[in-house]
């Protein structure tokens, strides 16, 4: 099989959907050598080319990179709608085309496929950026329509997706996220003089932060060493800002410094209202740190038996599972790598090319 995929998210910097990106086609690329061809292929803009060379520095993989005017973006919204030229007049002859959420153009032949990650900008229009509802909900049109397979990174989303895009159940292919070998217990740890409790996310709305700094005020009243740090970019269509004391917001966090301040913090804490998964609960787990996350069912498959659980909406809650990480820390910790090492980047890859081949 020739495999196309669309590796277009990588012009940005990496967090959840990148990251998945890039691990999903180096997972597929291991399982598929020496018996399929795998190519990444990308439409982007003069800066974001660099970008994703450097990503995919390595990787056994063909790269097509095709570089359009700056306003990429409208490039290849224009022509996902248009369908016409068909990818492969870009990308070369394929068995399967992989599509991300950044464009879908229209193909001649071969299997179509695509990733959902979560469904939350159907579900709550008014709390993501307006650029992120409409690419999404035109993806999602197109996926619903078009696809003849869908993969999630859940259970919880597959099903989610078959009941609200209408989709057959049987042609949607879970594929987990894993875990990059560098999120490992051992290794340079983040020391600010004090213990610490760490949030990884974005900050918008849907990751809850704001319960979580009223949180860790109510565990600061007992013991007012403990500090929140908060590694996550902040969103300029939904600007907030994470006052109070002993709250450090560091921005944007890049990979290669994460696995240290996973390592470093006494507690991970993930209040997501939703998510798809809930990747950086398993990262945590795989640094040895142990994970207090909301009790939504999105985040079940992530947390598994091995975080503790509380309300998101809470603040109460939310302090009582810190609180509790805090004292159960050598068995949440056990109970948490055991959990992480169930997720790899070639499980995700093989179940990608399993997939690919029973459709075909």
């Amino acid at each position: 099989m020739r495999i196309v995929i669309d590796v277009t998210p990588l012009s940005l910097p990496k967090t959840g959907i990148g990251n998945y990106v890039l691990g999903m086609l180096r997972g597929t690329a291991e399982a598929a050598a020496g018996k399929h061809e795998v190519v990444a292929f990308t439409v982007v803009g003069p800066r974001g080319a660099p970008r994703i060379k450097e990503a995919l520095a390595g990787l056994c993989v063909e790269l097509r990179v095709v570089v359009v005017g700056p306003s990429s973006q409208t490039w290849r919204t224009t022509w996902s709608r248009l369908g016409f030229p068909k990818v492969e007049r870009l990308a070369g002859t394929l068995d399967v085309f992989h599509y991300s959420d950044w464009m879908y153009p229209a193909q001649s032949k071969g299997l179509r496929t695509t990733t959902v990650y979560d469904l939350w900008p159907l579900h709550r229009p008014e709390s993501v950026a307006p650029l992120t509802r409409r690419m999404h909900g035109r993806k999602y049109e197109n996926a619903a329509k078009t696809s003849d397979l869908i993969f999630t990174i859940s259970e919880f989303t597959a099903d989610d997706v078959a009941t609200t895009l209408s989709y057959p159940r049987e042609r949607i292919r879970v594929a987990y996220p894993g875990v990059d070998a560098r999120f490992t217990p051992k290794g340079q740890s983040v020391n600010r003089g004090a213990p610490y409790v760490l949030a990884v996310a974005t900050l918008e709305p849907r990751k809850n932060l704001a319960t979580l700094v009223a949180a860790c005020s109510l565990v600061r009243a007992k013991q007012p060493e403990l500090e929140l740090v908060v590694a996550g970019a902040p969103v300029a269509w939904a600007e907030q800002e994470l006052k109070g004391d002993g709250v450090t917001a560091l921005g944007f966090v890049p990979d290669a410094k994460l696995p240290s301040l996973y390592r470093g913090a006494s507690v991970f804490a993930y209040p997501s209202l939703f998510e798809g998964f809930g990747i950086p609960i398993i990262e945590a787990m795989a640094s040895g740190t142990p994970v207090v996350a909301s009790s939504h069912e999105s985040l079940d498959e992530s947390c598994g038996g091995a975080a503790v659980r509380a309300d998101p909406t809470s603040p109460e809650a939310l302090a009582a599972g810190i609180e509790q990480a805090l004292s159960e820390r050598e068995s949440l910790v056990e109970r948490g790598l055991e959990h992480a090492r169930k997720f790899t980047w070639r499980a995700c890859g093989e179940a990608h090319l399993h997939g690919f081949q029973m459709a075909l």
